[in-house]
Order: C-alpha cells, then structure tokens, then sequence
C-alpha cells in the first residue's frame, strides 16, 4: 500500500515552506517516525517523519522546492521489505503534461489577473496589505485557493514604482557576464535568510527609528557575579550570567515607561502588560529571536535557565514556532561577537530593542580621581511614532542605574 507524506501543519500564518534537505532517496528503507526531510519556513526548520515503516518509493518534489502545508512530499510503500523501483521523475512530468496541453485553460488564468483572495488569506498577509494599501488585483498568490502569503504582498510591493528612488527599486541583477565569475560562488538564499532580509528592510521602512545611547559600569554586577557564581550553579544547575541582570534591569524599566513595552496595530497603541523577552541568538542559518515567556515571574535562574535552553534549541535547529511567536521587547547582545557599539534593528512589531556591547576597560572618574572601570556601550533603537525621546532616555538611564546597583533587582526596589 502506497501512502503519502505530506507537508503537516506549520503553524498559524505558515502556509508554504522550502525543501532544504532530503535525508532519504528513492529506494530507501525507512522506520516509523525516521526523519525523511527537513522543511524551512520563515521562522523554524522542522523535520518531517515517516508515519509508516516501509520504503520509499519516490520523491515528489526536489531540495530548494516550494511546496505547500498539504502537499505530498513523497510515497512509502507501507512494509515493503525490497527497494522499490523509483517513480521516474520524466515519466511523471509527460504523464501529467498532456493533461494541461489543452493549452487554451492555462493561459487564461494567467491572462486575468484575478488577484489575491485577502479575505482568506492569513492575518499577517492581510495586514501588511492594509498598512501599505496594496490591492489584492496586484498581489500574484502563491497559496491554496488564491490565498496570498506574507512574501507574495512583500513581493508586490517590491513590483510598485517609487517616486522617489525610482532606481533603488532594481538592485542586484547582473548587468552582463561578471569577469571573475570563475573566483565566486552562488548560493541560494534560505527562506529563513530571505526573511531576515524583508523584516529588517519593512522595520526601516514602516518605523521612525532612532537610537539612543549610554554606557553602565558593569564593576559592581562582576563583583555580585563573581560572589555568587559558584554558589548559584551548584544549587541551580545553571551558570550565572549577565543577561539575566539585564532582563531583569529591562522589566524594571518597560514597567515603568510602558510605551517601550507597546506596539502600534491600524491606528490603536496596544499596550502590553506581560513581558516576554526576545533573546536574540546568532545561528550558522542566521540570527533568530526565541521568546522567554514571562519573564517578570522568573527568578534569575529561570531566567538563566530559560535563556540556556533556547540558545541550545536554536544552535541545534530545534526551536519551534511557538518559541519564536510573539516577543514584547528584544535584547541582543552584540558583545560576544567583540562589538562596541552598534545600532540594533527593530524586531517588528516591536517598539524598541536594546543592544549590549563588549565590556571593555576605560579611564573614568570616579570620586575625583581617574580610575579603570570595566564600560558597557548600551543603545537602545526605538520607533519614534510610539516612544518619546523623553521615554527612550529615562528607560536606558533606568537599566543602567539597575546594573550599576544590582541589588535594586534582589529586593526588586
């Protein structure tokens, strides 16, 4: 019996995903629940496994592949114990082509342009054709029965002239043959790195964002981590770092000055009062933002703990849709890449990030006298259409007077 392996659920607003890695081929036997290929969405990769034991008796779609939630990836022949004789791709492509080739159909959808059906298509899609006021005739759908997805909006808007830079609109394609082609490689970008390019290029375009500056002196926090660190790991089975200090510095500060806390959803201000953390973590697929829940009720190695276990999900490809869904504020944390200052980028829909910076010794004066402090570069990049400058400022002058007196997060004063 032939069964089907289809493309499962991906998660709300994910309705198509890339076919980064086959880890099986025609002829194949596999077990039940055997990885069979790894799917990549906009937000997580995810593996799909066989719901049978058997065989495989073909590939349906190829590495590099779109394809949609419901499509068939491949067949298994349930419980055959010999390699099956694999579905020549070439028979398949002339056994489906003569179907079309009443060739008066195909060409007619394609000449009326009927547009996008938004009123079914997900609510990322639709909102971002709201806010940019792009009509569904423009919108060429790539989903299920006309619907558009977030890319396919993204796609026509990219398609519309610009007044004002009409030559920015045509980047990248070459011109004519590149002279040392024989010296360069090309690779496909991933869903993912596509993703990551569209969401920072609609956060600098849809927010007015600026950035604020300041810096902490990190001497009392070391010297509290220091003391305790030992201590902490052996009772919590955790390491003590500074990011929890500064979590917590955060929450402190988005109580205070809710707006940092805020987004802007049509023409209301949505003003949250929970905290879920975006931690931001740098991955060989590119930088991901998994979401500490609530991290206002966490004690520090909750914290700790949180953080350790998203950083491993994340570097071993593991994360899920729910663990990158949502976010309230983002901290990322730039300094263990050696950087000293640097301009964070909103994470839409989000109305500010913080970013931290390498710690590094600096001359200061300190009751009069000149010392050597160890310094932190903080910034914090924030949309302007929501927070003051007034608030942006008091919320930095707020973590930094936290950090440089950590107890006021022990006693939560």
């Amino acid at each position: 019996m032939s069964v089907e392996i289809k493309v499962p659920a991906l998660g709300e607003s994910v309705t198509e995903a890339t076919v980064a890695k086959w880890l099986v081929k025609a002829g194949d036997a596999v077990a039940v629940d055997q990885p069979l290929c790894e799917l990549e969405t906009d937000k997580v990769t995810v593996e799909v496994n066989a719901s049978v034991a058997g065989t495989i008796a073909d590939l349906v779609v190829e590495e590099g592949a779109s394809v949609q939630v419901g499509g068939v990836l491949c067949h298994i022949e349930a419980g055959a114990a010999g390699a099956a004789t694999p579905k020549p791709a070439a028979a398949a492509a002339p056994a489906a082509a003569p179907a079309p080739k009443p060739a008066a159909p195909a060409p007619a959808p394609a000449a009326a342009p009927a547009g996008a059906n938004l009123a079914a298509s997900g609510p990322a899609a639709r909102k971002l054709a709201e806010e940019k006021g792009v009509s569904a005739a423009a919108i060429q759908p790539t989903g299920k029965d006309g619907r558009a997805t977030k890319e396919d909006v993204l796609a026509a808007l990219s398609s519309i002239p610009s007044a004002a830079a009409p030559v920015a609109a045509k980047p990248a394609a070459p011109a004519g043959p590149r002279q040392r082609a024989d010296r360069e490689e090309r690779v496909r970008m991933t869903r993912l790195r596509r993703t990551i390019a569209n969401r920072l290029k609609e956060a600098q375009n849809t927010a007015a964002m600026l950035t604020t500056f300041n810096e902490v002196d990190m001497t009392n926090v070391m010297a509290l981590r220091d003391r305790l660190k030992d201590d902490f790991e052996k009772k919590h089975g955790a390491r003590l770092g500074f990011m929890s200090f500064f979590v917590k510095a955060c929450i402190a500060g988005l109580k205070e000055l809710p707006a940092v806390n805020a987004e802007i959803e049509g023409d209301e201000l949505v003003y949250k009062n929970y905290y879920d953390i975006g931690v931001a973590v740098g991955t060989p697929q590119g930088l991901v933002v998994p979401v500490l829940r609530d991290a206002d009720v966490l004690d520090f190695a909750g914290v700790e703990k949180g953080i350790g276990d998203l950083g491993r999900k994340a570097r071993d490809g593991k994360l899920s849709i729910a663990d990158l869904t949502g976010g309230t504020f983002t901290i990322s944390n730039g300094g263990v890449y050696g950087s000293l200052m640097s301009t964070p980028i909103l994470n839409p829909p989000q109305s500010a990030i913080l970013g931290m910076h390498k710690i590094q010794q600096r001359p200061m004066v300190v009751g009069g006298e000149i010392k050597a402090r160890p310094m932190m570069y903080l910034a914090l990049s924030y949309d302007h259409r929501i927070i003051d400058g007034r608030e942006a400022v008091l919320f930095l002058v707020r973590v930094k007077e936290c950090i440089e007196d950590p107890e006021r997060l022990l006693i939560g004063a």
